[in-house]
């Protein structure tokens, strides 16, 4: 007796030797694969606002600036001299002391601006460029965005910045010959002198109904082979919900970080090129200095309370360390990272994992950070130089990828909920099965049904100069 197999293409069994069709040619395993929940990496690290009826769908907050800060603009202060400091005066900070300005009406009048007030000159040589020399700190009097653009484009990177006037007397200068300039000093009779300014911000942030749905006939349920199949189409729409929040937060985070350094000495998006040797914008460990250097000037805390237990409970402190968040695509190039004695900057999560609270998908630090792999790290594909000779950096288009390195400070963001205290579950679920409840005239038979999940949304950026990131390309 022999049992003959499927025939190639057969939907059924030949004949064994014994006669008769065999009918059970496979046997079904009914335990699915069901592929994992995806982590949460983002809404775990919010803060919760809740939205009340009846109020629209805007919330908003004031952030009071301090007082010495450069983002006290106005117009309310005066000098120790009794004159106004107006928003319209910009003071230029300058590293070396000699600049080439292109010949163009821009330049010019940037120039001119610059000269009278300071003790530079102006050369012409022949058809060359004009030559302004600078003393270190100089007053720019009313000079327009386009002219202060042409001083940037004329001179190195990093070389000039400028500080708008204001009433914050020397606001958040760290200079000693600014800051002794503009200390608001009295005379004998005092007088009306040294008048100061506050700002204050608002913070704004909406909330959106987003929600799909799914159909299905009454002949699904009654005759699919899968007992469970409502049960995992159910689930699966949840999952779905929760990832799409996930994937619109970190969109927000991305787009509303207020501190963006670029690898390399790109300085836009159409920079971000993986040529050009030790020119090419590959993020190094002078560009995590930097960043923690930016972020301690900001006052961005080393701690970040982090949701560890169900959902919007349960919360632990993460010390030592700001945590970054990058994508699998750069994790070859943090982990290769020497510092200036060419030594391993990289610290595997092995070294240290029994000393504290380890975050999910943490790999290991660098200086000042904690890094976490997240496999669903979004990044701007093709948006960053053209190639011309690619060493062996991701692209779409023929122009460089653009990888982002997020670091998110604690108090940064905060989602906003909508009739939710922040600990049940926001998703609305609506399921019609076949018969009468979905019976009509557009379909009398009541033979489909449908299931529908709809859920709020909504981000406020609270302190957006805590939210950090730097722009590199990644290795293949």
């Amino acid at each position: 007796m022999q049992y003959n197999s499927p025939t190639a293409g057969a939907q059924t069994g030949v004949p064994s030797s014994i006669g008769a069709t065999q009918f059970n040619t496979f046997y079904w395993h009914k335990k699915a694969i069901i592929d994992a929940k995806k982590e949460m990496y983002f809404t775990p690290l919010a803060e919760v606002l809740s939205m009340p009826k009846h109020m629209g769908k805007e919330i908003k907050v004031l952030q009071y600036v301090p007082l010495l800060d450069d983002r006290n603009i106005n117009d309310q202060g005066i000098d120790a001299s009794g004159a106004t400091i107006l928003s319209t005066l910009f003071y230029a900070t300058f590293t070396d002391r000699t600049y080439s300005f292109a010949v163009d009406a821009d330049a010019i009048a940037a120039a001119a601006a610059i000269n009278a007030v300071s003790a530079g000159n102006a050369v012409k040589s022949g058809a060359g460029p004009y030559v302004v020399t600078l003393t270190l700190a100089v007053l720019v009097l009313g000079a327009t965005a386009a002219q202060r653009s042409a001083i940037i484009a004329a001179m190195p990177a990093a070389s000039v910045t400028f500080r708008q006037g204001s009433g914050n007397l020397y606001g958040s200068s760290k200079d000693i010959g600014t800051i002794v300039g503009r200390l608001p000093s009295l005379s004998e009779n005092g007088g009306r002198v040294n008048r100061v300014g506050h700002t204050r911000l608002e913070r704004t942030g909406t909330i959106t109904r987003l929600g799909f749905f799914s159909e299905f006939t009454k002949d699904t349920f009654d005759f699919d082979s899968d007992e469970e199949l409502y049960g995992h189409m159910s689930r699966e729409l949840v999952k779905g919900a929760t990832e799409m929040s996930e994937t619109v937060l970190q969109v927000d985070l991305l787009n509303g970080a207020g501190t963006v350094l670029y690898s390399g000495t790109a300085t836009q998006d159409s920079e971000v090129t993986g040529e050009g040797g030790a020119l090419a914008s590959i993020v190094d460990y002078d560009d995590f200095v930097r960043l923690a250097t930016i972020l301690n000037d900001n006052r961005t805390p080393k701690q970040t309370d982090v949701i560890t237990g169900s959902r919007m409970i349960d919360t632990r402190t993460i010390s030592n360390g700001r945590i970054m968040y990058i994508g699998s695509e750069m994790e070859s190039t943090v982990r290769r990272m020497v510092d200036p004695f060419d030594q391993p900057a990289f610290i595997p999560v092995s070294q240290y994992a029994n000393a504290g609270t380890i975050l999910n998908g943490e790999i290991g630090t660098i200086d000042q950070f904690r890094i976490v792999v997240v496999p669903e790290m979004l990044n701007w594909a093709g948006k960053g130089a053209g190639v011309t000779t690619n060493p062996g950096f991701r692209d779409t288009g023929d122009r460089y990828d653009i990888y982002p390195m997020l670091v998110v400070g604690a108090g940064s963001f905060t989602t906003i909920g909508f009739q939710t205290d922040g600990k049940t579950v926001k998703f609305k679920i609506i399921t019609k099965m076949p018969g009468d409840a979905t019976a009509d005239r557009n379909e009398p038979f009541g033979l489909m049904g449908f299931s529908s999940i709809m859920f709020w949304y909504g981000t406020m950026i609270m302190r957006p100069e805590r939210l950090a990131m730097i722009k590199s390309v990644a290795r293949r």
